[in-house]
């Protein structure tokens, strides 16, 4: 017996229904216009504007004042009196601590003493010579009494000069006890206390004193840029050179840029070894004592350059460390482009090789473009663009 397999009505309903739907659904596709999938993009294209730009190398610095003085104790005691605060602005010349000098003090009084028997001594032996003197003159004694009391008096004056020797040691040691500000400047800290126990032999200073009217900028060089460095300026020596440099800027922590320009005074006789770099010393006013030693900061090395092609950064994207743009042709076709930086800044390139000035570029969207992909340029002008971000 054989078994019927029915196809159920409302099976056929659906499909017929499904059918009809795809019918529809082509006819209306092939009556339309093409989707916007099928159009090329619309970027924005700009031409490469060509302008003067100072472009600026930086170097990360720390600041030290002109004068760092350590000061030390040059006697040994208790610490006595401190009479100026952590931080505080002193002039030359004003006390900032004292030692106990009730030994030196003692010793000064018995110096002084030691002076007074020396001078009595030499007052002496003069009152013996000035007596013998007459007596060897009218041959009534021999000449080796006067002899002898000139010895004497000569022994008593080096016992003199030695004695006054001491008392001025003494004096000096007395006057070590009280320790004055050798320059104008700002106290660091103040590790000891009153009453502390200080010496010579400590190993700590009692504070460093700064003189900040002149700060000293401290920055590296690596061997290439330090190559390049006395390359672009003239001169036969690196002080001729230096010369030659214009003034840099201090960019300061917070990354604002410090208001007083500096000078580069000087670089150092050699490369460090184990960094392979080399350090350079620029000097910068500080009329309102604003920097401080222990400031970081970067120095600015300013490059001015005539005329240069400047390239927005979002305009551009990078392989293998290459940096590269999309340049647009005459049938609006994209090709990629390496470019040759001679700088930067926050907003833009500046290009020495690669582009020319006046061609168009894709200025952002380049992420899903292919090479030889063709575009609908939307065009933007250089001098907006640069007016939205000055250089």
């Amino acid at each position: 017996m054989k078994t019927r397999t029915h196809t159920p009505l409302m099976s056929l309903s659906a499909l017929a229904l499904i059918v009809s739907f795809t019918l529809l659904q082509s006819c209306t596709s092939g009556s339309a216009n093409p989707g916007p999938q099928n159009q090329p993009p619309a970027l924005p294209v700009m031409a490469v504007p060509i302008s003067p730009v100072t472009v600026y190398q930086e170097f990360s610095s720390s600041l030290e004042g002109k004068v760092n003085v350590e000061i030390r104790p040059q006697v040994d005691g208790y610490l006595e009196k401190i009479y100026v605060d952590e931080g505080a602005y002193v002039t030359a010349g004003q006390p900032l601590f004292k030692i106990n000098g009730q030994l030196y003090n003692e010793t000064l009084n018995n110096a002084k003493a030691n002076v007074l028997a020396a001078q009595a001594n030499v007052q002496k032996a003069q009152v013996d010579l000035d007596r013998l003197q007459p007596l060897v003159d009218n041959a009534v004694i021999s000449d080796v009494q006067l002899k002898t009391a000139k010895a004497n008096y000569n022994a008593a004056t080096a016992a003199l000069a030695q004695a006054r020797a001491m008392a001025g040691n003494a004096q000096i040691n007395v006057g070590y006890t009280l320790i004055k500000a050798p320059v104008s400047g700002y106290i660091g800290s103040i590790p000891f206390k009153t009453g502390s126990l200080v010496g010579r032999g400590e190993a700590q200073p009692l504070t460093v004193l700064s003189q900040v009217n002149t700060m000293y900028a401290y920055f590296s060089m690596s061997e290439p840029d330090f190559i390049a460095f006395k390359n672009k300026y003239a001169g036969e020596t690196i002080e001729q050179k230096l010369k030659n440099v214009p003034s840099v800027e201090l960019l300061l922590a917070d990354n604002t840029v410090y208001p007083q320009q500096g000078t580069i005074e000087l670089v150092q006789g050699q490369f460090d070894k184990t960094m392979g770099a080399i350090t350079f010393r620029a000097a910068f006013p500080n009329p309102n004592k604003v920097l401080r030693s222990g400031n970081t900061g970067k120095i600015r090395l300013p490059q001015l350059f005539n005329q240069v092609l400047v390239v927005p950064q979002e305009a551009t994207f990078e392989i293998q460390d290459k940096v590269f743009v999309f340049t647009v042709d005459n049938n609006n076709k994209v090709a990629s482009k390496p470019i040759s930086l001679s700088g930067k800044n926050s907003y833009y390139y500046f290009v020495n090789k690669g582009l020319s000035s006046g061609e168009k570029i894709v200025l952002s969207g380049t992420g899903n473009l292919k090479e030889g992909a063709q575009i609908q340029p939307q065009w933007v002008s250089a001098d907006s663009v640069l007016k939205a971000n000055p250089i």
